[in-house]
């Protein structure tokens, strides 16, 4: 590999991660734009914005269900592209990329299928009432059109993250939300399209962020090229492509599930007022992970490049430096929704009684924030070295073992307000979740290093 291409493996760490991650944090803040902005919009509607904005809000899992089918390619065959490039081994790299591809276009047409037949028994049994599911089905009956420009968006930006090309990573999110900024109040209130407006302009936003992904992996920039000679599958390069993104997959795809359960128990206990403010509450933990996300993506280059090159030391420094911004991060911003959580309320909704409801709730949801950072600074090393198994188990002990239970249980065990209890249970299972994460962390990651400096 020529020294052009060979940055990841001499450039000074903390110069390396500032370029890489700066990018990639943007475009994640970019990317959240999508639905942020449909929701400001929404929330805004004359006369039905608070209904309109519980049944997109609905909508919710069914969207992170497709982009977690995204991620469970992508993010797992992104990070062994690097690990093969760390280890010269260009052709695996790209016959991983050409595999990642098929695999992501046969997942779009069954989610495509499936989201046509079945959205609003889905969406009846993810938590939308006889007053929110319309709005909920005319949303996602135009979302699920555009599902393979979601896959192929997200999925396929992950192997120009691999391979450092961040700032066209950042275009690729940039120019789609570019688009959905100024086709959403077209459609929305120049057209009249309500939620149907803010659907199609998502879809096309996605459509051309798609053409500008493909057009760069296609092209002769990008040091992997998808050719069609490696689009046929093979299983030794797909399957662990797909184990390695499985632990994403939990973690994204159980967020629907749990906000599947969050939505029912608060539908329960506080009606519509407080699955809206759920809507709400779900937007500010979006903001809070997907920067911290994007810090991740922008040090995964440079952590599977060198683990593939078996250069410890730039391991160990990638991920310190990628620890102390994760937890600054996560302390700046918790420190700003302690302090001002009407600021953060007023950007969805200009409802009164919704405002004043949410800001309590908000307060207690992210109460553990401050800590966040631990948590997917480990998990996203975990993945970018290709533990599979360890990246795997903390997806599935915060989600299912911890916080499921708690959802559950501690309504029950603070009947005086169970409400509340619904949403006290998201700091509680992040406060084990990220003990145990960093416990965990430690001893497997000592353990990788030393495997691959050994003899």
């Amino acid at each position: 590999m020529t020294q052009e291409k060979d940055f990841l493996g001499r450039e000074p760490i903390g110069k390396l991660l500032l370029h890489l991650a700066l990018p990639t944090v943007a475009a994640q803040i970019i990317n959240m734009l999508y639905n942020i902005v449909d929701r400001i919009y929404i929330g805004h509607i004359p006369e039905i914005g608070g209904l309109a904005l519980t049944g997109v809000g609905v909508c919710m899992p069914l969207i992170m269900i497709v982009s977690a089918f995204a991620a469970l390619v992508g993010n797992g065959g992104a990070p062994r592209a690097s690990i093969f490039m760390g280890q010269g081994e260009i052709d695996s790299a790209e016959k991983t990329l050409g595999n990642c591809f098929s695999m992501q276009l046969i997942i779009s047409v069954i989610l495509t299928a499936v989201l046509f037949l079945w959205n609003r028994e889905l969406l009846l049994a993810f938590g939308a009432s006889e007053n929110t599911i319309s709005y909920a089905v005319d949303y996602m009956n135009i979302y699920a059109v555009g599902t393979i420009f979601v896959q192929l968006t997200l999925g396929m930006n992950a192997f120009i993250t691999a391979q450092g090309f961040t700032r066209i990573s950042m275009l690729s999110v940039l120019i789609g939300a570019i688009s959905n900024i100024i086709l959403d109040p077209i459609f929305i209130f120049g057209l009249r399209l309500g939620v149907r407006g803010a659907a199609l302009a998502t879809i096309l936003s996605q459509a051309i962020s798609c053409a500008w992904v493909l057009y760069f992996l296609f092209g002769g920039k990008s040091q992997l090229r998808i050719r069609k000679k490696n689009l046929p599958l093979q299983q030794h390069f797909i399957m662990p492509a797909l184990a390695l993104g499985l632990s994403v997959f939990i973690m994204q795809a159980s967020e629907s599930i749990i906000l599947v359960c969050f939505n029912a128990s608060l539908l329960k206990y506080g009606g519509d007022l407080a699955v809206g403010a759920m809507t709400i509450l779900t937007s500010v933990m979006q903001f809070a992970l997907l920067p911290l996300q994007g810090l991740g993506q922008g040090a995964q280059p440079i952590i599977s490049y060198n683990f593939g090159a078996h250069n410890t030391e730039r391991v160990k420094q990638a991920f310190q430096l990628l620890l102390k911004a994760s937890l600054g991060y996560s302390a700046f911003l918790w420190g700003i929704i302690m302090l001002f959580p009407g600021m953060f309320t007023r950007m969805f909704t200009p409802d009164t009684a919704l405002i004043t409801f949410t800001e309590t709730p908000l307060r207690v949801y992210m109460a553990v924030m401050v800590i966040f950072g631990i948590q997917t600074a480990c998990q996203l090393t975990f993945n970018a070295i290709g533990n599979a198994t360890a990246s795997i188990i903390v997806a599935v002990m915060r989600k299912f073992v911890l916080l499921i239970p708690l959802i559950y249980i501690l309504p029950a065990l603070f009947p005086q307000d169970p409400t509340m209890s619904v949403y006290l249970a998201e700091p509680v299972a992040d406060f084990f979740a990220v003990t145990f994460t960093a416990i965990l962390f430690m001893f497997q990651f000592k353990k990788a290093l030393k495997e691959i400096s050994a003899p």
